[in-house]
């Protein structure tokens, strides 16, 4: 990995997996994204990634309209970097995905690297009441789901938002999903440093198991050497282990109610902002010290945010 004595937190503050049955501090509108992106950048984030959903029904919305309910206020109330998705929402398409990034031209845009079986339906659990009609078939619908990131795809990717100056949060959910990353890095598509983004504990993809995190590292280090910067998340109850063992292994963080709803065990999570002042705790406690956003933007080599399209 690229050495840094930085820690880069970055918070995903609401995502496309939770649905609103499943907590009531799960942010819907723009008016709570916002709210609860500011207090996620106040608390030590120096990245917020985000998605936007319906305000009504809590469903994902990849609409680049809805986008803008939230992004100029943000750029004007925090410094933090804000890191758009293209994963979207689950079955929407590569267009869909990929408008909001385009329209706006973010600094940074999240960047699947293959496609894998991506199966969320284990979060109906026990539930028999859903406060909308669509969760339920949405979360079931996942047995059955291909999450489609195919070498075309990707590349068209790479290409368009590259044009507008888009650095990438490389999303890797299994060790393949590394080389396809080396792939294009080999081919020029994309130039160093890479925010190398490992995810653990989605069924489909890589487990949630420590070994697992040091052989990823291990064929990080390989492929890239010191042209990567490593950052992790953990799925559910896997979150705060992994990612401060990441922190303890010289890699970045990744924390919030995407990819958590849980403060402790059984304990929801009231906000983001208590997910990100808990491991920065953790952090600061290791001796570690927390990047801001300029220094984020250093090490990653962002445009800025003054270069953006909102």
């Amino acid at each position: 990995m690229r050495p840094s004595k930085k820690v880069i937190i970055t918070c995903a503050v609401t995502g496309s997996i939770h649905t609103p049955s499943m907590s009531p501090y799960l942010p819907i509108t723009p008016d709570q994204i916002t709210a609860e992106a500011i207090a996620a950048a106040e608390a030590g984030a120096s990245m917020i990634h985000l998605h936007a959903r319906d305000p009504q029904t809590g469903k994902p919305d990849q609409t680049p309209e809805r986008f803008m309910e939230f992004l100029p206020r943000l750029k004007q109330q925090t410094d933090a970097i804000l890191n758009i998705t293209t994963g979207g929402g689950l079955g929407m398409t590569l267009e869909q995905r990929l408008a909001p990034a385009l329209a706006t031209k973010p600094e940074v845009a999240s960047m699947n690297m293959g496609s894998f079986n991506f199966d969320v339906s284990g979060a109906v659990g026990k539930r028999t009441e859903f406060e909308h009609t669509w969760e339920k078939p949405y979360l079931e619908a996942t047995k059955d789901l291909i999450l489609s990131n195919t070498f075309r795809q990707i590349y068209y990717g790479m290409r368009s938002m590259g044009e507008n100056g888009t650095r990438f949060e490389f999303e890797c959910y299994d060790v393949g999903h590394l080389y396809n990353l080396a792939h294009f890095a080999d081919l020029g598509t994309v130039k160093p440093p890479f925010f190398v983004q490992c995810v653990f504990g989605i069924l489909g993809g890589i487990g949630a198991e420590p070994e697992n995190l040091l052989h990823m590292r291990a064929t990080a280090d390989r492929l890239f050497g010191n042209d990567y910067y490593l950052s992790v998340l953990g799925a559910g109850r896997h979150q705060m282990p992994f990612v401060t063992l990441s922190a303890i292994l010289g890699g970045n963080v990744r924390v919030g109610l995407e990819d958590s709803l849980y403060h402790g065990k059984g304990k929801l999570a009231t906000s983001n902002a208590q997910q990100v002042t808990k491991i920065r705790r953790i952090l600061e406690e290791l001796g570690l010290e927390i990047a801001t956003p300029a220094e984020a933007r250093a090490m990653l080599e962002t445009k800025g945010a003054e270069n953006v399209a909102y």
